[in-house]
């Protein structure tokens, strides 16, 4: 079929450039905008099926730059023919990686095909995928491509079952570069984050310990220099823990749960951390606990933080902050969390000039820790 139903979105020059352009730079333009028109949602069955037609011509020319700029201009396409998708797979790493990477038209079992002869950028490229299923992320360890394992190891999309996690362990624990890689993800089970500590780099444990959290018994005896090298942030850990009540009475077990935790870890924002340490100290319920700290009236704080033992100094720093987080919205952006932990903290520092000097420095080195880790994010 020719090209006469796209003639009111393609000009005869822009056929002519594809077929007889003067060199390959200039076919190639050609071809970016024939595939950006090509891409329209609005294309008629039959004018579909004409630019098919065309699209088959380009990913069959000589030319290598000319089927990069399919590659390139149709990468994240849906209406990507699933054939030409894979034949653009097949090719070249210029061609292949931009679909390989991006492409939604292609499944699982094109995956597969393309894996059982890939090179090293090629399964880089598979495990970059925004989605990568199971059966493609077992075929990659099955590739033993140290690269490509990493890369999937840090990609959030790449879905790694428990048996993956298995293999990865029992494969590739030496490998320090794999290994560093799990810690990039924003979630990884308890039970991963455990086994990772003995065999990832210093580098890496720190990310390790400031972006997931770690059982409670191991964060503590973490920070007691289990790893000598290795600290842990005990209280950025508070506001991590998924069961805080628990992280509580481990601290507490350990004689960690100290009145200087208790308030860094309020002026860092980590309420329900506060809330549970003021309730296993006083001995009361967690909801007992709660009504009492957020009371409106000025007695029911001062109820609870004198059960609690605390030195009545810290009192008024409490309080503050309190008052402060009171009137403050969370946001749930991390930039707008760590510019909310930083109001909290001068807030409530300009309010109570009491605090501890060591508690005010540690506060002022977390701002910079926060600037630190939100450049390295953006």
């Amino acid at each position: 079929m020719s090209v006469v139903a796209l003639r009111n979105r393609l000009t005869q020059d822009d056929i002519r450039r594809l077929i007889k352009g003067e060199n390959d730079e200039v076919r190639a333009m050609a071809a970016r905008k024939v595939c950006r028109r090509m891409d329209s949602p609005s294309l008629t069955q039959t004018e579909r099926e004409a630019a098919q037609a065309v699209l088959e011509l380009i990913a069959a020319d000589a030319a290598e730059l000319v089927r990069r700029a399919l590659s390139v201009t149709l990468r994240q396409s849906p209406n990507l023919p699933r054939d030409i998708a894979i034949r653009l797979a097949m090719d070249v790493d210029t061609v292949a990686l931009p679909v390989l990477t991006d492409s939604p038209v292609l499944e699982d079992e094109d995956l597969m095909a393309v894996l059982n002869e890939a090179d090293t950028a090629k399964r880089c490229a598979v495990a970059s995928r925004a989605d990568v299923s199971e059966p493609v992320v077992h075929r990659i360890l099955d590739s033993g491509d140290t690269r490509a394992i990493g890369t999937a190891a840090a990609n959030d999309g790449a879905r790694f079952d428990p048996a993956a996690y298995q293999r990865a362990f029992a494969d590739f624990c030496e490998n320090s570069d794999v290994m560093d890689a799990f810690v990039a993800r924003s979630h990884l089970p308890l039970s991963i984050t455990e086994r990772l500590i003995a065999h990832i780099s210093d580098t890496a444990m720190q990310r390790l310990v400031t972006r997931h959290a770690l059982p409670p018994q191991l964060a503590v005896e973490i920070a007691e220099g289990m790893r000598e090298r290795a600290t842990v942030d005990l209280v950025d850990q508070a506001g991590l823990a998924h069961d805080p009540q628990h992280f509580v009475q481990q601290l507490r077990m350990n004689a960690r749960l100290t009145p200087s935790l208790i308030l860094r870890a309020l002026l860092r924002g980590h309420v329900a951390f506060v809330e549970h340490a003021f309730a296993e100290l006083a001995g009361v319920a967690h909801s007992k606990a709660w009504l009492l700290i957020h009371d409106a009236g000025p007695l029911g704080l001062r109820a609870i933080y004198d059960r609690t033992g605390m030195p009545p100094r810290l009192y008024p720093a409490i309080r503050a902050a309190l008052d402060v987080i009171h009137s403050l919205q969370v946001p749930q952006d991390e930039a707008g969390r760590a510019h909310f932990r930083r109001v909290l903290a001068e807030r409530a520092i300009t309010r109570f000039q009491g605090l501890p000097e060591a508690d005010v420095d540690y506060i002022l080195a977390r701002f910079d820790s926060d600037e630190t880790e939100l450049a390295q994010a953006s």
